[in-house]
C-alpha cells in the first residue's frame, strides 16, 4: 500500500533513513505494538511508536492518573487526575498521530489473561512496576513465540532488553528468556516500590524512550538487536554499560525441560 502526501511528509525523517525508508515505514504501519504499563516507561515507550506510526498500539494499565504521577508520566496533564490511564493515553496518543489506532485494556495483565491479550500483538514493549507482571508477560510471550522489550528504572539506575528466545542468536545458540535473567521474585521488601525509595523523573523518560527506540528497530529489522544482552544505564554517573546474557538450559519458563 503506497504511502499518502500527508504520510510521506510526516514520516519524510524515516524515509531518508537507508536503515528504515518507505519499507521500514510500511512495517510500522503494520505493526501491532502492546504496552504494558502506562506510567513513567510506557509513556515515551508509547508515544515514540506513536508518532512513528506504529499501526496499532495496545495499552494495558488498570489505574488512574494521580498527582503524584504527573512528576514523570508525561501522557496526563493535571486536568486528567482522576481519568482512566489508558483512557487518557489513548487520547493522548490519537491527538499526536490520527494514523494510528488505540486499543484500551483497563485491566491487570495476569497469569490469567496474559495470553489472551498479548496473542493480538506482534511485539510486546514491558514497564510495568511488579515481578508478578513481569513474569505472566514473559510467560505468555514465551509460549505465542513473541518479542518482548523489557525495560525497569530504580532511583537513578535502568536497565533493557529485548528477549526473543523463540529465536537463536549468530552464533546459533538460543536466545534468553526474561527468566533467564530473573528467575524469581527477589525477597519481600529487596525491591521497594518507587513510592519509597523515589524515582528520578528524567530517567523513565531516557529509558522509556530507549525502550520505544529498540521496539521500532525490532519492528523495521534496523540495526542490531539487543536480545542477548542487558543495557545498564546509571544516571547518577552518567555510564552505561551492556552485559552479555546467556539462555538458562534449566529456565522454568524455556528451558530444554520445560
Amino acid at each position: 500500500m503506497a504511502l499518502g502526501a500527508d504520510q510521506l511528509e510526516r514520516y519524510a525523517r524515516h524515509i531518508v533513513l537507508k536503515e528504515i525508508g518507505g519499507p521500514g515505514q510500511q512495517k510500522l504501519l503494520q505493526a501491532r505494538v502492546l504496552i504494558v504499563g502506562a506510567g513513567g516507561l510506557g509513556s515515551p515507550a508509547a508515544l515514540y511508536p506513536a508518532a512513528a506510526g506504529a499501526g496499532t498500539l495496545g495499552l494495558v494499565d488498570h489505574d488512574t492518573v494521580s498527582l503524584s504521577n504527573l512528576q514523570r508520566q508525561i501522557l496526563y496533564r493535571t486536568a486528567e487526575i482522576g481519568r482512566a490511564k489508558t483512557q487518557a493515553a489513548r487520547e493522548a496518543l490519537h491527538a499526536l498521530n490520527p494514523d494510528i489506532h488505540e486499543n484500551a485494556h483497563a485491566t491487570r495483565l495476569t497469569q490469567a489473561n496474559a495470553n489472551t491479550l498479548i496473542a493480538e500483538y506482534d511485539l510486546v514493549a514491558d514497564g510495568c512496576d511488579n515481578f508478578e507482571t513481569r513474569f505472566a508477560v514473559s510467560d505468555a510471550c514465551v509460549a505465542l513465540g513473541k518479542t518482548l522489550v523489557s525495560a525497569a528504572v530504580a532511583r537513578f539506575d535502568g536497565q533493557l532488553s529485548v528477549f526473543k528466545p523463540h529465536m537463536s542468536g549468530a552464533d546459533g545458540v538460543p536466545l534468553p528468556c526474561y527468566r533467564c535473567l530473573v528467575p524469581q521474585a527477589p525477597p519481600l521488601g529487596a525491591a521497594p516500590p518507587c513510592a519509597e525509595t523515589g524515582i528520578i523523573g528524567a530517567l523513565t523518560g531516557v529509558m522509556g524512550s530507549m525502550q520505544a527506540l529498540e521496539v521500532i528497530k525490532e519492528i523495521t529489522g534496523a540495526g542490531e538487536s539487543l536480545a542477548g544482552r542487558l543495557m545498564l544505564y546509571d544516571a547518577l554517573a552518567g555510564e552505561m554499560r551492556t552485559i552479555r546474557l546467556r539462555r538458562d538450559p534449566d529456565c522454568a519458563s524455556c528451558g530444554a525441560g520445560h
